[in-house]
């Protein structure tokens, strides 16, 4: 992943220079991985370029703090008031957007540059994934969601996959604390139980899927009350997968009082895991842990004091694992 970081930190300093998104021959301008990243094909002509440019960028800003996200905004000429010709003119926008100095606002771009490389980077094809046993695909962001708040805990995950290889047109997917009560597909292809597994799914996808392309698919799980209450809840994944924001929503009138995540945990020590970071619940009963480049087979999640509050239908690890058609189980 170094390498990517550094090519696409490489590009996006050129893509800012003179006219930025705007320069005429932007397709000379966008470097191999920042195309790669930004799905960029040879038949696309300047005006799409600069749109799959322009979207990437601009979304992946979004997850950026405000000053950062301002700054690159301007440095790309990415945000409609930054259209300027010069690089050193969005410099100077950027400093009175942010009501500090020209040097300031370039050294903030610079660390916005970073941050846009890092995030790009999880869109690149995955060069460690062989040796963790995925061959074909990655994770490059997955977003998974408990709610305990109402009569049957349930589970909404929101994956973006990465394809490996080409004409990748099948995945399959292995959910097993929701296998009792099934999974639903909300988004992003078509899901069939598989035979011989309890909890296994075959997604179909709706077109396939060739090098460095991204699909989003989304799905519910939908948890048993007959689940023993365990006051913890985790995702284990077979494939890599480079960032994991896991929420929880608890029952607002019954809030734990301690809630403590914890990441890169074997899933039979998570339970009695120690070494955790303790993350608080808004008002509305939620908590938010973010997760990067998680490694197969371990855990990641959050667990709750249950002798300072208790949510009523705690769930066990979901074990959201998944792998190609044909691979091997990792």
């Amino acid at each position: 992943m170094t390498a990517v970081l550094t090519d696409l930190i490489s590009d996006l300093k050129v893509l800012r220079k003179g006219r930025g998104l705007f320069v005429s021959r932007i397709d000379e301008r966008v470097g191999t991985t920042l195309r790669t990243v930004c799905e960029v094909t040879d038949s696309d002509g300047p005006a799409e370029i600069r749109h799959k440019v322009g979207e990437r960028l601009g979304n992946w800003a979004k997850k950026l703090p405000p000053d950062l996200r301002v700054a690159v905004m301007a440095a790309f000429a990415i945000a409609p008031d930054a259209r300027l010709p010069l690089y050193q003119d969005r410099v100077n926008l950027a400093a009175e957007k942010l009501n500090r100095d020209p040097r300031t606002a370039r050294r903030r771009i610079d660390d916005g540059i970073q941050h846009l490389a890092q995030l790009a980077a999880a869109f690149a094809p995955n060069q460690n994934s062989r040796s963790h046993g995925a061959t074909r695909w990655h994770t490059a962001e997955l977003r998974t969601t408990l709610a305990l708040d109402r009569e049957r805990p349930e589970v909404l995950e929101q994956r973006r996959i990465v394809a490996d290889v080409d004409d990748l047109s099948e995945v399959d997917i292995m959910v097993t604390a929701a296998a009792a009560l099934g999974v639903d597909m909300f988004h992003g292809g078509t899901l069939t139980p598989r035979g011989g597994r309890r909890g296994a799914y075959s997604l179909r996808l709706p077109d396939p899927l060739q090098l460095g392309q991204s699909h989003d698919v989304a799905l519910r799980a939908r948890l048993g009350r007959e689940q023993h209450a365990r006051p913890w809840f985790a995702v284990v994944l077979e494939h890599p997968c480079a960032t994991l924001d896991l929420r929880v929503r608890f029952d607002r009138r019954r809030v734990p009082g301690r809630i403590t995540a914890f990441e890169h945990v074997h899933p039979r020590d998570f339970a009695s895991a120690t070494d955790g970071v303790p993350v608080h619940a808004d008002a509305a009963g939620e908590v938010q842990a973010s997760f990067t480049d998680l490694t197969p087979g371990m855990a990641y999640g959050v667990r709750w004091d249950t002798r300072t509050g208790r949510a009523e239908d705690g769930t066990g690890v979901l074990a959201a694992r998944t792998r190609t058609r044909g691979d091997q189980d990792g």
